[in-house]
C-alpha cells in the first residue's frame, strides 16, 4: 500500500462491488427457496418412481449449491463493505496531508518524504537555515527522539542517529511543518497497508474449488471463512455495530438501517447478529439458522467428547427445526462457548402478548438431553398457555453455564449467568410489538437461582411481571418481595417428593446433611436428619415456605425417590410435563398467559 495506491484508491468502488455480491446472494437465495418451497414440493405430488427420485436428490444438491453460493457472496459483501469502510479514514487524511503540503508549496515524494525550503538567517551563527526533507516517523522512535537534519545527508537521517547532535534546521518554520505533514502521510500509508492485508487475507479465503460438490467438509470451510471475515472486519463491527449499548439502543439502531444494510449484516456477521439482544427474533432465528449448519459443521470435524456431545445437541435441534411444530419453532441463539447456547421459543416472542423465559438448571448443557427433553418443557408450557391466550410464547434459555455436578452448591454460575439473561429479558421488551407485553421469568432447579439472582440486580429483571420458582433449592433471597415484582407475583411450585427443594441449610450440612450424597435425599428418607421445621435451604430460605412469602400453587407430589423406581429425583422433572404433573403444568400455563388469579393455590409449607 504506497502512497500512490492510496491515493488513487475510491472505497465507494468497493462499496458497489459489496452490492453486486449482494444482489448475487440475494438470487442464489431466492433460487434456493423456490427449489425447496415450489418444485421440489410440486414434483413430490405429481411424481413417483426410480425417475423422480433422482431427479429429487440433484434438486436437492442444487439447492444446497445455491446455499452455499448465498453465504459465501455474503461473506464477500460484508468483507468489502468492511474494507470500504475502514480504508476510508487513512486515505482521507493522506489526501489532507497532501493537500496541506500543496498549499505551502512542499513538494512530496512518491515515498512520501516532503522537501521543505530554507527559511532565513540562523539568529545564532547569521548563517542561512537550510531546507531538507522531512521524513515520515515510522513509529519506531520513541516521543521526543524525532530525526534530525543535517547537511551531510539533505536531512535524511536512519532511525536513532544524530539525536543530541545540534539541528541545523532548528529555527527554520517550514521545518515542523513539514514534519508533521510527513508524520502524517506515514501513519495513513501504514495504517492502510494494516487494513488491506487484514482483509486480503480474508478474502483469499472465500473461494470455491472446482466441480463444486457441498459437503459437511465445504460447510466446515464456510464456517471458516466466517471466522476469517469477522476477524478482519473486528474493527469494522466495533465501530458499526453497538455491541457495547443497551438491547433498546440496538433496536434503534436496526430500525434505522436500509432494508440493504441489514441483510449485509446478517448475511456477513450471522453469529453476532444471531445472538444480539435487542434483534427482532425473526432476523435472529434467520441469521441463527444459517449458523447452526456451520457449527455443526465445525464440529463434526473434532473427535473429543464435548464437541460431539455439542454435536449431538445441534442436530437434535435441527432435526426439531426440520420437522416442525405447533406452535412453530424459533431459534434466538445458539453457540458452542462452554457447555453450549441455545435459545429457542415456541411461538413468536416478538408477537405474543405473554411470553415467559425459562431458565434451566443442574446438569443441563447442550445435549442430547436438552434437545429431546429440555425443549419439550417449552412446547408443553406454550401449548398450555395458548389454550388460555392463543397470543403467547414460551422460551428456554440455555445463554449460561449451567453447573454440572459439585459445583452446583456455588453461587458463582448463576451469577456469571444473571446479567446474560437480565440482557435477554431487556430485548424481548424491546422488540415486542406490544406496548407492554406480560412477561413471565421461569427458573427451575439451580435455574430458580439464576433468575432469583437476575432479580434481585439493580434494576430487576427487565419488563418481567412474574416469577416462578419450581424445584428451587433457594434463590439467594430471604423474602419474595426481594425479587422486585411483588410477592404476590412470585410463584412457587414443590413437590412433597422432590429432595431438591429440601436441601438443608449450609448449618445442617456442616451438622452432616450432605448434597445428594445422602443430603436432599437423606433428609427426605431418614426425614430426621434435616430440621424440617427450619424454613432454611442451600442457597437462602425455601421459596415455599410461609416465611419465604410467595404464592405456593398447587403440584402433584410425584414419585419417592427410589422407592417407586424411577430413580433418585423423579419429582424433580416432572412440573412442565402435563402427562406426569397436569396441574402443575396447568397452573404455569395459567400464569404465563396472565391468568394469575385462576390457579390453584396450595399451603406454604
Amino acid at each position: 500500500m504506497d502512497l500512490k495506491t492510496l491515493k488513487a484508491l475510491k472505497p465507494s468502488e468497493y462499496a458497489e462491488a459489496a452490492d453486486g455480491y449482494r444482489a448475487v446472494s440475494d438470487m442464489a437465495d431466492a433460487a434456493r427457496d423456490r427449489i425447496d418451497k415450489q418444485i421440489t414440493k410440486t414434483m413430490q405430488k405429481a411424481n413417483e418412481g426410480e425417475a423422480a427420485d433422482a431427479a429429487q436428490k440433484q434438486l436437492k444438491k442444487l439447492s444446497e449449491n445455491f446455499h452455499y453460493t448465498g453465504v459465501e457472496c455474503g461473506l464477500v459483501s460484508g468483507a468489502l463493505n468492511g474494507f470500504s469502510s475502514e480504508i476510508a479514514a487513512p486515505r482521507r487524511r493522506l489526501v489532507e496531508a497532501l493537500e496541506d503540503a500543496a498549499a505551502l508549496g512542499y513538494p512530496v515524494s512518491a515515498n512520501g518524504d516532503v522537501t521543505y525550503p530554507a527559511g532565513g538567517k540562523n539568529e545564532l551563527t547569521g548563517d542561512e537555515l537550510p531546507g531538507g526533507t522531512a521524513v515520515g516517523n515510522n513509529g519506531m522512535l520513541s516521543p521526543g527522539n524525532r530525526r534530525l537534519h543535517g547537511p551531510d545527508s539533505d536531512g535524511l537521517y536512519a532511525p536513532g542517529t544524530g539525536i543530541g547532535v545540534l539541528d541545523p534546521h532548528h529555527g527554520n518554520p517550514h521545518h515542523a511543518k513539514a514534519q508533521d505533514i510527513a508524520d502524517r502521510i506515514a501513519h495513513a500509508l501504514r495504517e492502510a497497508g494494516e487494513i488491506d492485508e487484514r482483509y486480503s487475507r480474508a478474502l483469499s479465503k472465500l473461494k470455491a474449488a472446482p466441480g463444486l460438490t457441498v459437503s459437511a467438509k465445504t460447510w466446515a470451510n464456510v464456517a471458516s471463512d466466517a471466522d476469517a471475515v469477522s476477524s478482519a472486519a473486528s474493527e469494522y463491527i466495533r465501530d458499526s455495530i453497538p455491541l457495547d449499548k443497551s438491547p433498546a439502543d440496538r433496536k434503534e439502531w436496526w430500525d434505522s438501517l436500509s432494508n440493504e444494510e441489514r441483510d449485509e449484516y446478517r448475511r456477513a456477521f450471522p453469529e453476532l447478529i444471531g445472538n444480539l439482544d435487542g434483534i427482532p427474533i425473526a432476523v435472529r432465528d434467520e441469521a441463527n439458522r444459517e449458523n447452526l449448519g456451520m457449527l455443526i459443521a465445525q464440529l463434526e470435524g473434532r473427535s473429543d467428547d464435548e464437541s460431539q456431545t455439542k454435536l449431538t445437541g445441534l442436530r437434535g435441534i435441527q432435526k426439531k427445526l426440520d420437522e416442525g411444530s405447533e406452535p412453530p419453532m424459533y431459534l434466538i441463539g445458539i453457540g458452542d462457548e462452554g457447555n453450549g447456547r441455545a435459545i429457542v421459543s415456541y411461538g413468536d416472542p416478538d408477537t405474543a402478548k405473554n411470553v415467559s423465559a425459562y431458565v434451566p438448571g443442574l446438569g443441563t448443557k447442550l445435549d442430547k438431553e436438552f434437545a429431546e427433553g429440555t425443549l419439550s418443557r417449552g412446547l408443553d408450557t406454550a401449548k398450555g398457555a395458548q389454550k388460555y391466550d392463543s397470543s403467547s410464547a414460551a422460551i428456554v434459555w440455555l445463554g449460561y453455564d449451567a453447573p454440572q455436578s459439585v459445583d452446583v452448591m456455588s453461587m458463582n454460575d448463576a451469577e456469571k449467568g444473571a446479567p446474560a439473561y437480565n440482557s435477554f429479558m431487556s430485548g424481548l421488551g424491546a422488540t415486542n410489538e406490544h406496548e407492554n407485553p406480560h412477561l413471565t421469568a421461569i427458573g427451575h432447579s439451580y435455574g430458580s437461582l439464576t433468575v432469583g439472582t437476575a432479580a434481585q440486580q439493580e434494576g430487576g429483571i427487565p419488563g418481567a411481571d412474574d416469577i416462578i420458582l419450581l424445584g428451587s433449592p433457594g434463590v439467594g433471597a430471604d423474602k419474595a418481595e426481594d425479587l422486585g415484582v411483588g410477592k404476590d407475583h412470585v410463584f412457587v411450585g414443590s413437590a412433597e417428593n422432590d429432595p431438591v427443594t429440601m436441601l438443608p441449610s449450609r448449618h445442617q450440612a456442616a451438622a452432616g446433611a450432605l448434597f445428594f450424597g445422602g443430603g436432599p435425599l437423606s433428609s427426605y428418607i431418614a426425614g430426621d436428619l434435616a430440621d424440617q421445621g427450619d424454613d432454611d435451604l442451600w442457597f437462602g430460605k425455601d421459596p415455599a415456605s410461609e416465611a419465604f412469602g410467595a404464592r405456593r400453587f398447587q403440584v402433584d407430589d410425584g414419585p419417592r425417590p427410589f422407592i417407586d423406581g424411577e430413580g433418585p429425583t423423579p419429582a424433580h422433572s416432572n412440573y412442565f410435563t402435563p402427562t406426569k404433573d397436569r396441574v402443575s403444568a396447568d397452573n404455569i400455563a395459567l400464569i404465563v398467559s396472565g391468568n394469575s388469579q385462576e390457579i390453584k393455590v396450595d399451603q406454604p409449607r
